[in-house]
């Protein structure tokens, strides 16, 4: 009997969270186009590209973010309608505790908590790099670069580099200055018009450049229309913006935190509370879980609808949570580590209190 039931609640779960999250990312396209429809038409966007390019890349991102809300609505539909229809207590009468109902709920979590794991490591990235070229293009007001003016960068332990505009749809700075030096003295500059990225060569390309060389008795001059060099900063390294982090995957978010303290660029503090993020983020679908099933497998006066206004105070104030401490991680008062996991640190004490605190 047991066995049946863990296989029902399972492929319940399953058809009400997929249910709910195709019924979520409607919603949301819906409302989407219709503010921005106005601007896709202005600005030359065509329907192909705005639904191949813009919001079939969306969906894995809308997937990741409505997947704990999807998982909690289920829970909450599923076991109130048990808990009113009194199988719940037909069940404890045959002597199955809450741990043991809570089994097929608890799996179902899990895999759904590693799917969005996988979603955001390795498919969610791709598809928002895609979609951010899209909004860079057709949707005005929506930039997020973090650095565009007066780039300053570390190159090397001896080399600083200072790029006075960055354009990161060319990959090509303007107006471009090296210092190299050597025991706190300045042996060389170089200053070139322009610095631009070729994918091909992978190396950086300078036009119109000037090399001084500075000796004890003056300094050598030296000038070259287009020369190429390799450095140890990238694209990336010159336009970042603070969705970077979900554009890429979990190695090159790795690498892409060592190139941010290897040139000295500061701001590492906001990526890394959005790595961690994505890293703590799918344990929400467990902790929810649990918060789900302790609260809807006690039956109340009202029914569904005060399963369902519990379910959505408590999202609301999961998710304010959230992002009433990223603030603090992003300018260095906590510990990025500690900002991204802080919430979903106290929300699974809330969810082990209901579960403990409820009828066994």
């Amino acid at each position: 009997m047991i066995n049946t039931f863990d296989r029902f609640i399972f492929m319940r779960m399953t058809v009400i969270t997929g249910f709910v999250t195709g019924l979520l990312i409607f919603i949301f396209i819906i409302i989407d186009f219709s503010e921005n429809s106005g601007e896709f038409t202005d600005r030359g966007a065509s329907m192909a590209e705005i639904w191949y390019d813009y919001y079939l890349n969306y969906i894995p991102e809308m997937i990741r973010l409505v997947s704990p809300v999807a998982v909690f609505a289920a829970c909450l539909w599923l076991t109130g309608q048990m808990a009113n229809n009194l199988e719940i207590i037909a069940l404890r009468a045959a002597g199955v505790s809450l741990y043991r109902l809570m089994a097929p709920y608890f799996i179902f979590a899990v895999l759904m908590a590693g799917l969005v794991s996988y979603l955001d490591g390795y498919v969610v990235p791709p598809s928002n790099a895609v979609r951010a070229e899209f909004e860079q293009r057709y949707i005005m007001n929506r930039t997020e670069r973090l650095d565009r003016n007066r780039i300053f960068r570390q190159e090397s332990p001896n080399r600083l580099i200072q790029v006075n505009y960055y354009d990161i749809r060319e990959q090509t700075g303007y107006r471009v200055s090296f210092y190299t030096f050597d025991n706190d003295k300045l042996v060389e500059t170089l200053e070139a018009g322009r610095m631009a990225w070729d994918n091909e060569k992978l190396a950086w390309e300078l036009v119109n450049g000037t090399i001084k060389t500075f000796g004890d008795h003056g300094y050598h001059k030296e000038t070259f229309d287009r020369r190429d060099t390799t450095l140890n900063l990238f694209p990336r390294d010159f336009g970042r913006t603070s969705s970077d982090v979900f554009q890429l995957t979990y190695p090159e978010i790795q690498n892409y935190l060592e190139s941010i303290e290897r040139s000295g660029a500061g701001g590492i503090a906001m990526p890394m509370v959005q790595f961690y993020g994505k890293l703590s983020y799918p344990f929400s679908i467990i902790i929810v879980t649990i918060i789900g099933v302790s609260i809807a497998s006690v039956r109340r006066h009202g029914g569904r609808g005060v399963h369902i206004a519990a379910g959505l105070v408590i999202s609301f104030l999961y998710l304010a949570l959230m992002k009433l401490v990223e603030p603090f991680g992003y300018s260095g008062v906590m510990d990025p580590r500690y900002a991204a996991l802080l919430p979903h640190a106290l929300f699974l004490v809330v969810a082990l209190v209901l579960m403990f605190s409820s009828r066994k």
